[in-house]
């Protein structure tokens, strides 16, 4: 049995079935968490309705809805975003602006409903502008309620002006596996400790 549960939704802008070298990121550190006695399981946003807005319901067939269900079920988020442009894909924009949504949502105590949660980011490209992406994704990620965990980002890109995706590589890179791994430790032991001594209720 575990005592965690982490998901993982992969921004990427391919639809299913097609390969996602965010999706494949995103699957790594899953397996790199399962080693560490966490259930897992992703969601490609890409594949569902999800509507524009900033509620946590935005109605006319909206997707969103369960979608965080599944969010407010797991203790580690993990957001797995492409680089298109030097920016965060799209869809990874639109994820965080629906959870802009939770931060007038709060749990029985009064804290915010994200308070608890462990939240990391993983992003692929093939041009430079990974630590932008992920400080950006971090920081909105962090106001919403999220709690990051130390070295909580992970990365691949490319070579600028190649065609070579994450997806493409023979096995992932040292350094790349190291960061995951550590990722992964370091989430679980955050997570577990917030689930042992929760932040203090208003």
């Amino acid at each position: 049995m575990t005592d965690l549960s982490a998901l993982a939704l992969v921004c990427t802008l391919t639809p299913s079935p097609a390969p996602s070298s965010s999706e494949l990121m995103a699957q790594h550190i899953l397996d790199d968490l399962t080693g560490q006695g966490v259930a897992t399981s992703s969601v490609r946003v890409v594949d569902y309705d999800v509507k524009r807005g900033v509620q946590t319901d935005m109605g006319n067939g909206d997707e969103w809805p369960q979608i965080r269900e599944r969010i407010l079920a797991a203790d580690i988020l993990i957001l797995s975003t492409p680089i298109w442009l030097g920016h965060p894909c799209s869809v990874a924009q639109q994820v965080m602006e629906r959870l802009d949504a939770e931060l007038s949502e709060t749990d029985s105590q009064g804290r915010p409903i994200m308070y608890g949660k462990v939240a990391v980011v993983a992003v692929v490209g093939n041009e430079d502008g990974a630590h932008k992406t992920i400080a950006d994704m971090m920081q909105g990620l962090n106001d919403v309620g999220f709690t990051l965990p130390a070295q909580g980002g992970t990365y691949w890109v490319g070579e600028a002006m190649q065609t070579i995706d994450f997806k493409d590589l023979d096995q992932v890179p040292d350094p790349v596996a190291s960061t995951n791994a550590g990722l992964a430790r370091n989430a679980v032991h955050l997570a577990r400790t917030l689930k042992n001594v929760p932040y203090p209720a208003e």
